[in-house]
C-alpha cells in the first residue's frame, strides 16, 4: 500500500492537534525516553499520544511554529497528518504555556507523582543546555511508520532549516535516541554535548550552525 504526499508542509492548526499527537505517538513507538516515562507497555501507546496532545494543544500549536504534511493512500478519502514538526521560534516559548498552572494538573495526572519529579530534572536539563544566543529550537520531529521513506521527515527538517538560515539562526534539539543522531547529522548538526541522567538515560543535544 503506497501513499502520496498530498502538499508541502503547512502551518497547523488547532484541528490538527489530534493527528499530531497520532503520528508523533506512533513515531515515538520505540523511543526510550517514552518507554521510562510510561513503563507500562499496554498503556504507553495511548499515555504517549496524550502527552504529545498536551504538547501540541496547549504549547506549540498556539505558540509555536508547528508544521505537518499530509498523505494520503488508496484507502483513504482524503489526506491525514502524517508527519510533524514542533518548533520554537526564538521570540516565543511554547513551553512557557505547558507548565502554566492551568496545565499542571493535567502533567500530574498523565505522568503520576512516581515520576513527576524526575521529569522534572529531566525538563529541566533539556532546558539549561540550550543555547543562550537567539536560536530556533526543534522540540519533536515525526513521521508515521507507515510512510517511512518517503521523504516527509526530511521535508519538515529542511523547512525550518531553510528558515534558519534565512535569520542567521542556529537550530538546537535534543534526542534520547541514538538511532536517530546519524538522521540529524545528514543535516548539518553536531552532537555538542551528552548528558547522562541516572533517571532517563542519555540525552544527545545537537546544534547546527546557520550556513
Amino acid at each position: 500500500m503506497s501513499s502520496i504526499v498530498t502538499a508541502a508542509a503547512r502551518p497547523a492548526t488547532i484541528d490538527d492537534v489530534a493527528g499530531i499527537a497520532r503520528v508523533l505517538s506512533r513515531a515515538a513507538q520505540e523511543d526510550p525516553f517514552f518507554h521510562w516515562l510510561f513503563p507500562d507497555d499496554e498503556l504507553r501507546v495511548a499515555r504517549t499520544r496524550r502527552f504529545f496532545a498536551l504538547t501540541a494543544g496547549f504549547g506549540y500549536v498556539p505558540s509555536g511554529d508547528t508544521r505537518v504534511t499530509e498523505a494520503r493512500d488508496e484507502t483513504e478519502d482524503a489526506p491525514v497528518v502524517r508527519g510533524a514538526a514542533l518548533w520554537a521560534p526564538p521570540t516565543a516559548n511554547p513551553e512557557g504555556q505547558l507548565v502554566s498552572l492551568r496545565t499542571w494538573p493535567h502533567w500530574a495526572t498523565l505522568i503520576g507523582r512516581s515520576r513527576l519529579a524526575a521529569f522534572v530534572r529531566v525538563f529541566a536539563e533539556w532546558k539549561l543546555a540550550a543555547p543562550q544566543e537567539p536560536h530556533l529550537y526543534l522540540a519533536a520531529l515525526g513521521v508515521d511508520p507507515a510512510v517511512t521513506g518517503t521523504g516527509i521527515g526530511g521535508g519538515l527538517l529542511s523547512r525550518g532549516l531553510d528558515r534558519a538560515d534565512s535569520e542567521r539562526l542556529p537550530v538546537f534539539t535534543h534526542t534520547l535516541n541514538d538511532k536517530t543522531v546519524g538522521f540529524y547529522e545528514r543535516f548539518g548538526f553536531q552532537v555538542v554535548r551528552e548528558a547522562q541522567s541516572p533517571d532517563a538515560g542519555t540525552t544527545y543535544f545537537l546544534l547546527r550552525d546557520p550556513s
